[in-house]
This record gives structure tokens, C-alpha cells and sequence, in this order.
């Protein structure tokens, strides 16, 4: 184990924080605090990684998160049929929820700032791309906003995604290796919509605009992927193994945070976080710039900001040539890891898990006992394992990922 790896696992223990992250929705709560549907698994790596994924060593050492705070387990028990599992959060109609989730890739390029419809997703992934930028991964299901963009191509980890969700991705093209993992992995033919693989009109569609380049010009919409999915008998309600957890109530001890950064690609693709103790969610800025949606004006919130750490590994696969050329990173969003959860104005450290290809992320305590989000969307920032962090003031934390 590396002395920075060490030390940032004593960092966690000592009540610090060490953190991982990626990349330059509304709704009633439920009566009944839904969590996960089944009882989790022992903390425990599996043997093998999901069938898509190329096998690569797993992280040695992960930071021990704390147990839960009280004796008493969070019940566990099923989501009612009109509570959307990705927010917790209950629907005005279940029709909403009796449709298959829609994937789309968006670009985080500064010119395309804002983009469209990152306000309406129940989950946003970002995660490196390469060059130091970052790329978004979104989830819709319960909103299908009118547009979302600019779409850009797809990388390795959307070959998870997708199948956490089961969902159908949407994205535009990708580099020659990418592409035939895509075409040989468990998505294809049916959950992959892109202009690859002939998918254009109405699914993908152009709106020129001054000053922006034509790769930044290509948007697509949930309702749209949701035709292509019904023309491939594909648009039903899924049927998710492992559920996360949500409480209205924020658990007891969480240590308070104000607001916190991370800095994937300084002055570029920063994702800046503040508490707006007002309406109790996190505000987003990027690169110092208050983080608006194209579509709304408004600012960019989430209920849960969850950073997972995890590996990043260098493949052989040629991303572009600029610069002296890019290889694709594999983020292994495998088996666990290390979690920190934004929730309430508090942090909270805990593990993330994924044991199965079509199991989501889910959160846990160290003692294995569900870690519960806030109702309603979330943000999930991906960052290598030996990001480090620092504390410029009480209450303001700083993550600062690898060069990649």
C-alpha cells in the first residue's frame, strides 16, 4: 500500500474525508420509508467482475466507514408500486413508473454550459472521460424532460451504467474498441440507441446554434428512446434485485459540511457544491460559475451529492489523437468501495456495493446496515481511489482526484 494511500485511509478514520468522484427531480415522499427490498449481502468483494468488464486487479485497501449511529436497522421493506426507486420519492401516477429507464450521455465541454435537462434526471454520474475532463452519464425515469444535450459519445463505464438501471442508452458514437465492447456486451442489440449503430431521426436531432461547434449540436429526449424502446418490445417497469435506501430524517452522525469542490480539471471541470439550508438541498457551480439547466434557467440542485471512489484503470483502447493521443480509462464500478453521502448540510462515510452486473449502486454503514439517502435526486461524483482532500476552512472540504 502507498504512503498516500495510507494516509488517506487514516485521514477517513480520524473523521476526515477521502473521497471519489468523476467527470468536468421533484415529487411527494412516501408515507412508509422504502429501503432496499431484500437483506444485503455480507460486505464482501465478489470473485468476478461483472461479464462485460475487463478483469483487472481490484483496489488492496478501502477506508473502514462508520457504523450506524443507533442499535436500530433501518426496516427493511419494499417500494410501494407508484415510489420511484432512483429518489424515493412518490409519483402522481405509477404509469410513470411502468416504463423502462432512459440513459442518455451529455457533453461537460465549457461550451456547451448550460446544457439541457441535467435538472430533470434522478441520477447524474460524472466521471473522467480523459485529458483531465469529465462527461456526464443521466438517468431519467419518472421526468422526461423535452430535450437533452448536447449528447456526446460513449466510454467504458457506460457499459455499466446502463445495465445497473436497465435502462436503454442513448449516446452518439464512440472510439473504435468502445464500440465493439458495446456490440459485444449483454446491451446490444436491443438497449443501445446511437448513430453507430443507425439510430437518427427522431431519436437524435441537431439544433445548429452560433458559436458552437456541430459536435456540441446533437440532443436527444427520454420520450423519444422510450418510442425506439417500445418498437423493440423493451418498455416495461424493470425489476431491480437490490434497492437503495431513503429516510426523510437525516441520521445521526453525519459531521456538518457547508460546502465542498472537487477538482477534476482546475479552472475547467470543477463540480462545487454549496448547502442551501434554505430549500435543503446542494447547489451546483462548475469551473466558479453558478451550474444552470438550458431548459429551466435555474440552478443545478441535488438532494444527495454521493462521491464514490473507485478504481481507474488505463486500457489499450485509443480514445482521440489530440494531444498525443487519449487511452480509455475503465472505472470499475464493481464489487465496493469507499462513499461519502452529501445529505442535509452533513457528511456521511460509508461504503458503496454492487455485486451483481444488474444490481445498482446501493449504500451501507460499516456494520452493513442501509446508509439512507434524502428523497429525491442525487449527483454521484466518481473519482480514483487516491484522490486526496483537504480543509481550506470549518465546514469546506476539498477533493483533489489524480491528473488522468
Amino acid at each position: 500500500m502507498s504512503k498516500r494511500v495510507i494516509a488517506l485511509v487514516l485521514f477517513v478514520l480520524a473523521g476526515f474525508i477521502i473521497i471519489s468522484t468523476a467527470g468536468c427531480g421533484g415529487g411527494a415522499t412516501p408515507v412508509a420509508t422504502p429501503t432496499v427490498t431484500r437483506t444485503p449481502a455480507p460486505a464482501q468483494a465478489p470473485t468476478q467482475p461483472p461479464p462485460t468488464a475487463t478483469p483487472t486487479p481490484q483496489a488492496t485497501a478501502t477506508p473502514t466507514p462508520t457504523e450506524a449511529p443507533t442499535p436500530d436497522r433501518i426496516v427493511i421493506t419494499p417500494f410501494p408500486p407508484d415510489v420511484n426507486p432512483f429518489t424515493g420519492l412518490q409519483v402522481a401516477d405509477e404509469a410513470q413508473l411502468d416504463r423502462i429507464p432512459v440513459v442518455i450521455k451529455v457533453s461537460n465541454s465549457p461550451e456547451v454550459r448550460p446544457q439541457s435537462g441535467l435538472g430533470s434526471a434522478d441520477l447524474v454520474f460524472e466521471h473522467f472521460a480523459e485529458g483531465g475532463i469529465t462527461r456526464y452519464t443521466t438517468v431519467f425515469y419518472a421526468n422526461e424532460p423535452e430535450m437533452v444535450g448536447s449528447v456526446r459519445s460513449g466510454r467504458l463505464i457506460d457499459l455499466e451504467i446502463p445495465a445497473m438501471y436497465q435502462a436503454i442508452f442513448g449516446y452518439s458514437g464512440s472510439s473504435a474498441g468502445v464500440k465493439e465492447r458495446i456490440r459485444h456486451s449483454d446491451l446490444f442489440p436491443d438497449q443501445i440507441a446511437a448513430p453507430d449503430f443507425g439510430v437518427g431521426v427522431p431519436y437524435f436531432y441537431r439544433v445548429p446554434q452560433k458559436g458552437k461547434a456541430f459536435e456540441h449540436t446533437l440532443f436527444s429526449d427520454p420520450a423519444a428512446l422510450r418510442q425506439l424502446a417500445d418498437e423493440r418490445g423493451i418498455n416495461e417497469r424493470p425489476d431491480f434485485p437490490m434497492q437503495m435506501a431513503f429516510s426523510d430524517v437525516a441520521p445521526a452522525g453525519g459531521e456538518p459540511v457547508d460546502a465542498f469542490e472537487i477538482n477534476y480539471l482546475v479552472g475547467t471541470c470543477t463540480a462545487e457544491w454549496e448547502y442551501l439550508a434554505d430549500s435543503g438541498v446542494w447547489g451546483r457551480s462548475t469551473a466558479g460559475t453558478v451550474h444552470t439547466d438550458a431548459l429551466t434557467g435555474r440552478q443545478i440542485t441535488a438532494s444527495n451529492v454521493i462521491i464514490v471512489l473507485t478504481n481507474h484503470v488505463y486500457t489499450d483502447i485509443l480514445e482521440d489523437t489530440w494531444g498525443g493521443g487519449h487511452m480509455s480509462i475503465e472505472i470499475q464500478i464493481w464489487a465496493q468501495g469507499t462513499a461519502l453521502i452529501f445529505r442535509d448540510g452533513q457528511m456521511y462515510s460509508g461504503l458503496w456495493r454492487r455485486e451483481a452486473r444488474n444490481d445498482m449502486l446501493t449504500f451501507y454503514y460499516g456494520d452493513g446496515s442501509p446508509l439512507p439517502l434524502k428523497p429525491g435526486n442525487s449527483w454521484i461524483q466518481i473519482a480514483p481511489l487516491d484522490t486526496e482532500s483537504s480543509r481550506p476552512a470549518e465546514g469546506q472540504v476539498i477533493f483533489t482526484p489524480p491528473k488522468m
